[in-house]
């Protein structure tokens, strides 16, 4: 191998610009982590900048790659990258050679931006693209206005210029599939591959259920809060301040004040708490004592907090969508999200004394197997290694 000729090129845009912006890492951050730890050490860096994408060489890479691997804030960072840019602003501008390598672009960048394909044909690089979902297209009413059309170029151009295609899930590649069919578009050669798991660092000793339900994730109306919040309302016109607590975790998010409103405007009598968003061991400690983990969403591409808090023996009540199927192995209760009588009736039945339906989960956990990182980068190896062959 030549000093600029690592067999990978991994894109590392997404993860420059979040942690510029100093945001709370996402499930796509986090695999775009785990991708920079397992492929970072022999690749070179590829950085979407103002004025493009630019391959870089070995070394501007791999100070790159540490930078992004140092702890340190928000501040911090913007420091060392501006010190980074000064030293290696000359080197991303001088084009360095594709030689028809393997691009890793798992974050989505950059895939809506006018001129990609034209960069991928002179760079001479085979772009191998992860797809989380489709929900822009499929689910718009619960998106940001114009992010339809947005991800509808994203996907047609990954469409167009993939060598491969890896998804996060046999249901988010059916979803591709699917659409692509609509437009009359082939699909690239695809593989699904679970993202590993973080695991949640439960207490030794774990205590007894509370009466406690848990929402996690950004409030936004894909998610479905207003299902819960219906759900509450009744509950306590029915069992006032006996009634079970639902715990709402996650930052404020789009297309949620019709849930803020709500939450102002009914009277739960302290049964219904908005926490914001937790860190991870914060997070851990509510868990453990929940009587269940609520997932009452209209969509999802994979569903972290399902696998998750299955994986730290927290029950779950989810929709019935066909990627929690896939993902669940069999274990959560899955229900219509847009049945109100069935969430109140399982819900009910989980706060039960010696709850027999949640017992029944609890069986059925003992045969749940979390997927881990070691077998995602052994699946996603061997799918790479078959189109280098």
């Amino acid at each position: 191998m030549r000093g600029d000729d690592a067999p990978y090129l991994l894109d590392v845009s997404r993860m420059v610009w979040r942690r510029w912006a100093g945001v709370r890492p996402t499930g796509i951050d986090r695999i775009c982590l785990a991708w920079h730890d397992h492929y970072g050490p022999g690749s070179q860096a590829v950085l979407l900048h103002k004025r493009g994408w630019h391959i870089l060489p070995m070394a501007a890479s791999q100070s790159l790659f540490d930078l992004l691997s140092a702890d340190g804030d928000r501040a911090g960072f913007r420091r060392g990258f501006v010190r980074w840019a000064g030293r290696n602003l000359g080197q991303m501008l001088r084009p360095q050679p594709g030689r028809g390598r393997l691009w890793l672009n798992v974050g989505h960048t950059g895939l809506n931006l006018p001129g990609l394909a034209n960069w991928v044909r002179k760079a001479d690089i085979q772009p191998i693209l992860m797809l989380h979902d489709i929900i822009p297209i499929t689910h718009p009413e619960h998106c940001r206005e114009g992010e339809k059309a947005r991800h509808e170029v994203r996907v047609k151009t990954l469409l167009r210029i993939a060598r491969a295609v890896i998804g996060n899930s046999q249901d988010t590649l059916d979803r591709l599939q699917a659409y692509a069919a609509s437009i009359g578009s082939p699909v690239p050669p695809s593989v699904p591959v679970w993202p590993g798991t973080p695991h949640l660092s439960m207490p030794g000793q774990r205590p007894p259920p509370s009466d406690e339900f848990i929402i996690l994730g950004t409030i936004e109306g894909r998610k479905n809060h207003l299902l819960l919040l219906a759900v509450w309302e009744r509950l306590v016109q029915v069992h006032g301040k006996a009634a079970p607590k639902l715990v709402i975790i996650g930052r404020r998010g789009w297309a949620c004040d019709d849930v803020l409103a709500r939450l102002a405007a009914v009277d739960y009598l302290g049964r219904a708490e908005e926490t914001g968003a937790l860190d991870d061991a914060d997070i851990a400690r509510r868990l453990a004592s929940a009587r269940a983990l609520l997932f009452p969403s209209f969509a999802e591409g994979y569903g972290l907090p399902l696998v998750e808090a299955l994986d730290a023996r927290v029950p779950v009540i989810a929709s019935d969508l066909a990627v929690f199927r896939e993902i669940g192995q069999g274990v959560p209760d899955l229900l219509p999200p847009d049945d109100v009588d069935g969430w109140h009736a399982a819900i009910m039945a989980y706060a039960a004394p010696d709850s027999p339906a949640r017992a029944a989960q609890m069986a059925r956990l003992k045969t749940f197997r979390a997927p881990d990182w070691p077998e995602h980068f052994a699946k996603v190896d061997a799918f790479l290694a078959t189109l280098q062959a």
